[in-house]
């Protein structure tokens, strides 16, 4: 009360005209209180920056990623296969040029493709391997916080739901870029010492849209573990969820349409427009699989040579020209399949996103 009466006095006296002292040091303390004020408003915009939880939440996942023994074992077999592919290439790479050939100037782009049977090659590898890596980041990614009873505790924090669930996406596809680029740039590098033949503009940015195609992919697998970790309370029944999915669409899928193809097929007298529709019914089918998109669209990207991933008539085959097609017409050709995969990212990541933000948290 008594500050309260010396403050109302103290202005008072500035209002008096006879204290005049008050007009000369009115401006400097309000200059000083405004500096001051800037100073710790900047101060709080600094640590709210640096503090801010979606980073923080980010920052410990991408830790826990990187330090845990299953992402250690999984880098290091993919890494191992794909030094395999790759000595491979090398030791074949002067086989797989030909007189004739019209990739001979995209010789670079051979050490991703070429194999002699004893191993698959670089493609077939991540093909086959990246599902395993996306479905190893996210069976575990939400129903391993609500066994541990860590769920709660972190949300009774004043943060957004949503910041925990994007993270973690967010944080495993950090990590599984960085490794694929990592992995594509070694293979350039032991390409450019091995060979001798640097890379032209063309095959350097067609081998970096192959590892944005190779990311897409992988996210695609990621969240659909992510989403089987959101409706599944065990992390091993997400994980054989995502295991089961990945091997119908990998071994089973194609059995099945080819005993519905072979069920519908055409008598041997049908038109040729009714055995091209045949044909585009088959890869429609086939187009469903997550694999095929991602190997006709890395087929498309590293062998310029193909111009079509659909069956031709004899009008529209006459008077082409056979030869290497230019990047931007390789990635109209792919823009297809690359939506494909996108769409089915998002359509996963969609239906884990609200299953999440309408679950129950609170521990039992």
């Amino acid at each position: 009360m008594i500050f309260i009466i010396a403050i109302l006095k103290e202005v008072k006296s500035m209002n008096n005209p006879e204290n005049q002292s008050h007009y000369f040091f009115t401006p400097w303390l309000s200059g000083i209180n405004r500096l001051l004020f800037s100073v710790k408003l900047h101060k709080n915009k600094d640590e709210d920056k640096v503090l801010h939880p979606f980073r923080v939440i980010l920052n410990k996942e991408i830790s826990d990623h990187v330090r845990s023994w299953r992402f250690i074992i999984l880098i290091a077999l993919i890494a191992l296969t794909c030094m395999g592919s790759m000595y491979t290439a090398l030791t074949n790479i002067d086989k797989a040029v030909k007189p004739n050939d019209p990739e001979g100037t995209f010789f670079f782009l051979k050490l991703f493709t070429i194999t002699d049977g004893t191993l698959p090659s670089f493609v077939i590898f991540i093909s086959f391997l990246g599902p395993l890596l996306g479905i190893s980041m996210g069976f575990d990614a939400v129903n391993s916080e609500h066994n541990h009873r860590t769920m709660s505790r972190v949300l009774a924090q004043p943060i957004y739901r949503d910041y925990l669930l994007n993270a973690k996406f967010l944080a495993a596809l950090m990590v599984i870029s960085v490794m694929f680029f990592a992995l594509v740039f070694l293979v350039m590098g032991l390409g450019l010492l091995t060979i001798g033949i640097p890379p032209t503009a063309e095959e350097f940015l067609r081998i970096i849209s192959f590892g944005i195609l190779s990311v897409l992919y992988v996210a695609f697998w990621l969240n659909l573990s992510i989403l089987f970790s959101v409706r599944f309370r065990q992390p091993a029944t997400s994980a054989l969820a995502g295991i089961a999915v990945w091997l119908f669409f990998t071994v089973f899928y194609g059995m099945i349409v080819n005993l519905i193809t072979r069920a519908l097929a055409p008598s041997s007298i049908a038109s040729e427009y009714q055995l091209i529709g045949f044909e585009q019914f088959k890869l429609s089918l086939l187009r469903l699989m997550p694999n095929q998109l991602f190997t006709e669209a890395t087929t498309t990207l590293l062998m310029p040579s193909v111009r079509s991933l659909g069956p031709l008539s004899m009008e529209q085959i006459e008077g082409a020209i056979p030869g290497p097609l230019p990047l931007g017409q390789s990635l109209l050709l792919v823009w297809p399949q690359v939506t494909g995969l996108i769409a089915a990212t998002v359509l996963c990541f969609s239906i884990s996103y609200v299953s999440f933000m309408k679950r129950e948290i609170r521990s039992r």
